[in-house]
């Protein structure tokens, strides 16, 4: 059964979904998903899990992601991107020095208003197609976090950053934000996905070069999506007992967290595992043997 990981490097003009369907056909199974999406005009890296690796794609989802962007100030856009209609522009009459300091303000905890143009569901319904009818609704902020967001050209209108975020976080409302906060309006021209997690654009595959002849070779274990979690080595006993929902006795020198991945002896992944509510074994979370 095929179970792993593709690092792909998305190209412009396409959807996650479109992505996900070309992994499909070039390796031949259904069971294909991705674990973060990118918006069409965005590039980079788009981590694609595929057969029983779907399962661990909450995993990578939910990790750290680092940025590279492009900005254009003096230009707002009902969809915070060049994707969408202008619907305010003015003079720019701000300087590097006031764009950097007003970058720091973003960096940390933040709140952010979800874009009406998102996934983000109100009522059942994604703000998206809300936004296409022409309906604007209230939304309520979400916690995120920015561990990084640094100014790495300045060409006005125009100037790029890097930013390091928490899952969840919109470059493109840091954008429009950042428009707001220096009252001359701002929107994303480009955006690249340098990092998801443990996954780098260096190490991605052009997504034109994935190809029912070549897909294995870009495919990696299903382990690398949970590789910073502690390793848990059991014996073959110990290991049948988890595949069977058995839980097992938890020894001095096993790690302390609450999920490790367990492997045998022989180094094969084969379950997620949890501590048991009294702390003295090792309970089955998500077996994949």
């Amino acid at each position: 059964m095929i179970a792993g990981i593709l690092n792909i490097n998305k190209p412009a003009g396409v959807t996650s979904h479109d992505v996900v369907n070309a992994a499909r056909r070039a390796t031949g199974t259904r069971k294909v998903g991705h674990a973060g999406s990118l918006d069409p005009m965005a590039t980079g890296v788009l981590v694609i899990c595929v057969g029983r690796a779907t399962r661990l794609s909450e995993y990578v989802s939910a990790s750290d992601k680092s940025y590279r962007a492009t900005v254009r100030l003096g230009v707002e856009t009902d969809t915070y991107d060049a994707d969408g209609q202008a619907v305010r522009s003015g003079s720019v009459a701000v300087g590097r020095d006031e764009v950097e300091a007003a970058l720091e303000k973003f960096r940390g905890p933040i709140a952010q208003v979800p874009p009406m143009y998102s996934a983000v569901k109100k009522a059942g319904q994604p703000l998206y197609k809300l936004a296409r009818r022409g309906i604007m609704v209230q939304r309520e902020p979400r916690s995120a976090f920015v561990s990084h967001i640094a100014l790495t050209e300045w060409c006005p209108p125009d100037f790029c950053m890097e930013v390091t975020c928490s899952a969840g976080t919109y470059v493109r409302s840091l954008a429009h934000d950042l428009g707001q906060k220096l009252g001359c309006g701002a929107h994303l021209t480009r955006l690249t996905r340098i990092r998801c997690g443990r996954f780098d654009l260096e190490e991605s595959v052009p997504l034109n070069e994935l190809s029912a002849d070549n897909w294995q070779s870009s495919l990696l274990p299903m382990e690398v999506a949970v590789a910073d979690f502690p390793r848990l080595t059991l014996d073959a006993q110990a290991a049948e007992r988890l595949i069977h929902g058995q839980p097992v006795p938890r020894r001095p020198e096993h790690p302390v967290a609450d999920l490790v991945r367990a492997q045998t002896t022989e180094g094969a992944f084969f379950a997620l595992v949890k501590p048991s509510n009294d702390g003295s074994g090792w309970l089955p979370h998500k077996v994949f043997a």
